[in-house]
């Protein structure tokens, strides 16, 4: 057969229009050529007729034709890419694909069709290749109309639900699967119909047919399909099941928010009413978190796996509760609680009155609402509920319909709610346990959803376990703090007085600066303010060693000086001993416990002759506000720190007017931060103390606020007191010769004292007093005498001598003649003691005005 004869042979059994077909004989030569073989490699047929294809092929490629050959010897054909060589020499990549052109009866002949590959995208596809493969795909294909209706679709669409192909035609997507949102598919078939630019990876949500309780994503894709006249004529669709992927990515994503919503603050309550609200709705539409009612308080609950309570129940607090669409309130026919409950209410109800325990999903909980108290609603579950034997085990409780062992019955016609309770863990202990529930209408949890939900409790138990042990340690703090500062200042009639106390550690609300007011004998009081090193709780335990041993040298009346002083040896004393213990013990000593550099400011007010005297250990000091409202700073000599060793100290005096008020602070008020000078803070320090207040109550916060951010850099401590004075009429002294007949004429006018103050009920105590004390002073006192009556809260009586010597009370023999006097002034009044002057000393006693018999 000629060349001609071969190429029509070959047009009538391959009707192609692109492709270069060629003939081979068994042996791999040309035997026949065609005007497009000529065309694409640029051979004439005289030129090409008797050679080789591996002649027709570039060097790397001619050694593959005799396996070419033999495969199609095999297997009756082959297909692939080889690079052709044309007749000028340069490669040109084709296509190829080789059949057997075989006559009956005749030589073994094949045919060889050529592609240039240049801008093919491939081979070229019959139109059966082309149905198998969209038939056969796993991918969903379908084909609507211009109207949107199924012309066609493949076999793996069915999967999804709506029947076969044949089915299908005709009919709308919103016919085909009612569970999904068909208006928003149907907008982008529209929009590609429209505008002709196709629309890839479209993610949908939705309820299958095949599925109805389960939430199924897909991502679809959209290309319009045009007739030869470039009309449209309907749209191609693909459907991917992401499913999976996107139940992965929403759990991602919810461990993400859990960690970042979850412990926000170290609150318990809150927190598990934040474990509540990640899971809603997203996870689950009902989550109940229930905590042992000693981890509510902080306390250390019991190791190990949690017991039965004594009547076989176990009661735990609701801490947590977040419902999918409705109020706490609002009862939930179709979500049954897991709980079997004995002589209580179901675990999801509230009690009447019950503070509320959180908001609704469009709501935010707040810190009241949330808090996880003693306010919280017990919870009783039997011992043989889910919770309680996750409690009992450690381990949680899945069940995907739940039955009615678990809880009642789910509404007529309705499946059972699906719950899984988890228990909340933390370091080996069982707190409580958290449970959830899905709707019938949902798909019942799965064991990725449990494992899922383990580590999502998981993460919120160290959470409580944090909140909780910091409740514990804060009470603990508080506890110190309430007994390191005073709740209460005394009564006394010399200042009127308010305090402000703002710490650096806002956990805790310790911090090392501390204020205290201590009535003094004659009417006087002592004014302190101080600070030790440091702050929270060691700082606070250090500076409470300091405080008590300023009350206990106060009790002395010694001058402030003198005061700082001993306080200065003490301390020094203290760190001493912690170096000694520390090394014993061969461990490093904690930075907050030393008093070592405290400061501290003492002053004493006489309301008695307005004598204001005053001594500082390395402290500020203190700011006086004039009765006309200007303010000056107290030119005091500065003492070192306390415990530092120095210079001795030394106190500054002046007179202070009625009226007037002191302002002691801690440099906290002062120093905000590393850059900070000394003047520039104490102008604003008089800016806001000369602004007009209507108590000193609310000068005090006023100061605090103006000068000290909400987080100070540190703690910061202002006592303010405003100056009285006693009236001249409520104060009697009398100058007393050293004889001993002055002892009656002593008792005579101080009786007759008290009768004009109205106190005559007191004459014969102060008369017993008067004659001890004065004839003590006559037997074994030198100098000038003086009594004083001084008649303010408590009637003191006091008297003067010049001797330096200080009386001991003591205890005589049945068979002594004296050494009762002092003996019965202890007994008869309410307290008395001894105060050094330079020119002598004063004897004084008190007796309470409000009970005469003390």
């Amino acid at each position: 057969m000629g060349t001609h004869d071969e190429d029509d042979v070959a047009r009538r059994r391959f009707d192609v229009a692109d492709a270069a077909p060629l003939l081979l004989d068994a042996s791999g030569v040309v035997r026949g050529w065609t005007r497009d073989a000529e065309r694409l490699l640029g051979y004439a047929a005289d030129e090409a007729v008797g050679t080789g294809l591996a002649g027709l092929l570039t060097l790397a490629d001619a050694g593959r034709v005799p396996d070419v050959l033999e495969r199609c010897r095999r297997d009756g054909g082959w297909a692939g890419l080889l690079s052709a060589r044309r007749g000028d020499g340069r490669p040109i990549p084709v296509m190829a694909r080789i059949t057997s052109a075989d006559e009956p009866g005749g030589p073994t002949r094949w045919l060889v069709l050529l592609n240039e590959r240049g801008d093919a995208p491939g081979w070229s596809m019959s139109r059966p290749v082309l149905e198998k493969m969209v038939s056969g795909s796993p991918i969903g294909i379908a084909i609507v109309d211009t109207d949107l209706r199924f012309v066609w679709s493949n076999a793996a669409l069915a999967r999804f639900g709506g029947g076969p192909p044949e089915r299908r035609l005709g009919l709308r997507l919103a016919d085909v699967q009612p569970g999904l949102d068909s208006e928003a598919i149907e907008a982008q078939m529209r929009r590609v119909l429209r505008s002709g630019e196709p629309v890839v990876g479209y993610e949908h949500l939705g309820h299958l047919r095949a599925s109805p309780h389960r939430e199924t994503a897909h991502m679809m894709s959209f290309t319009r399909l045009d007739d030869d006249h470039g009309c449209p004529m309907g749209v191609y669709y693909t459907v991917v099941d992401m499913t999976e992927r996107h139940r992965a990515r929403q759990r991602l994503a919810l461990l993400d928010r859990a960690g970042r919503r979850i412990g926000r603050s170290l609150d318990i309550g809150r927190t598990a009413q934040e474990l509540a609200d990640v899971a809603v709705p997203g996870f689950a539409d009902m989550v109940t978190v229930d905590l042992l009612d000693p981890v509510l308080r902080g306390a250390e609950p019991a190791p190990g796996r949690a017991q039965d309570g004594p009547s076989g129940s176990i009661t735990l607090r609701r801490a947590g509760r977040r419902t999918a669409g409705a109020d706490e309130t609002d009862d939930d026919t179709d979500t049954p609680t897991v709980a079997s409950r004995a002589d209580s209410p179901p675990a999801q109800d509230k009690p009447k009155n019950a503070p509320t325990q959180h908001k609704t999903s469009h709501q935010t909980a707040t810190a009241d609402e949330t808090e996880g108290d003693a306010g919280a609603p017990a919870v009783v579950y039997r011992a043989d509920s889910a919770p309680a034997r996750c409690l009992v085990t450690g381990r949680p409780w899945r069940a995907e319909r739940l039955t009615e062992e678990w809880g009642p019955a789910a509404p007529a016609g309705a499946e059972p709610p699906s719950a899984l309770v988890v228990p909340v863990r933390a370091r080996g202990t069982t707190l409580g346990v958290t449970t959830f529930l899905r709707r019938h209408r949902r798909e019942p949890f799965d064991e990725d959803d449990l494992a899922l939900a383990e580590d999502l409790v998981s993460r919120a138990a160290v959470c409580v376990d944090n909140a909780r042990r910091y409740t514990r340690e804060r009470d603990a703090a508080l506890v110190l703090q309430r007994n390191l500062l005073p709740r209460r200042l005394p009564q006394q009639e010399a200042v009127e007085v308010a305090a402000c106390y703002r710490p650096a550690d806002e956990l805790t609300g310790l911090g090392g600066d501390w204020y205290d007011l201590i009535p003094l004998s004659g009417a006087r009081v002592a004014l302190v303010v101080g600070e030790v090193p440091g702050h929270g709780i060691d700082a606070a335990a250090a500076m409470g060693r300091v405080r008590t041993a300023v009350r206990t040298l106060a009790a002395l009346d010694l001058p402030p000086e003198e005061i700082l002083a001993h306080l200065d040896d003490l301390v020094a004393r203290m760190d001493h001993e912690e170096d000694v213990a520390a090394a014993a013990e061969a461990e490093p000593r904690a930075d907050g416990t030393q008093a070592v550099g405290s400061a501290c400011v003492y002053v004493v007010y006489d309301p008695v002759d307005g004598r204001c005297t005053m001594a500082a250990a390395g402290h500020p000091a203190p700011a006086v506000v004039l009765p006309d409202g200007s303010v000056t700073f107290v030119e005091l000599p500065q003492g070192p720190p306390l415990g530092a060793g120095g210079p001795p100290f030394e106190s500054a005096e002046m007179t202070l007017p009625e009226g007037s008020t002191l302002a002691l602070h801690t440099d906290g008020l002062l120093a905000q931060g590393e850059d900070w000078a000394l003047d520039t803070d104490r102008e604003r320090l008089r800016l806001a103390l000369e602004r007009p207040s209507d108590s000193l109550d609310l000068c005090c916060r006023a100061v605090i606020d103006a000068l000290v951010p909400a987080r100070p850099h540190d703690d910061v401590a202002l006592l303010m007191a405003r100056t009285h004075r006693l009236p001249a009429d409520r104060v009697a002294d009398w100058e007393l010769p050293a004889d001993p007949a002055a002892v009656a004429e002593a008792r005579k006018t101080a009786s007759r004292r008290l009768a004009e103050w109205g106190l005559a009920e007191l004459s014969f105590t102060t008369e017993l007093v008067v004659s001890e004390l004065v004839t003590n002073a006559i037997r074994y006192a030198t100098g000038p005498i003086r009594l004083r009556l001084i008649r303010g809260r408590t009637l003191v009586c006091e008297v003067f001598d010049g001797g330096a010597t200080a009386p001991h009370l003591r205890h005589p023999r049945a068979t002594d003649e004296g050494g009762r006097g002092l003996l019965l002034v202890s007994q008869v009044t309410q307290r008395w003691g001894t105060r050094f002057l330079p020119e002598g000393k004063i004897i004084w006693a008190e007796q309470s005005l409000t009970d005469p018999g003390v």
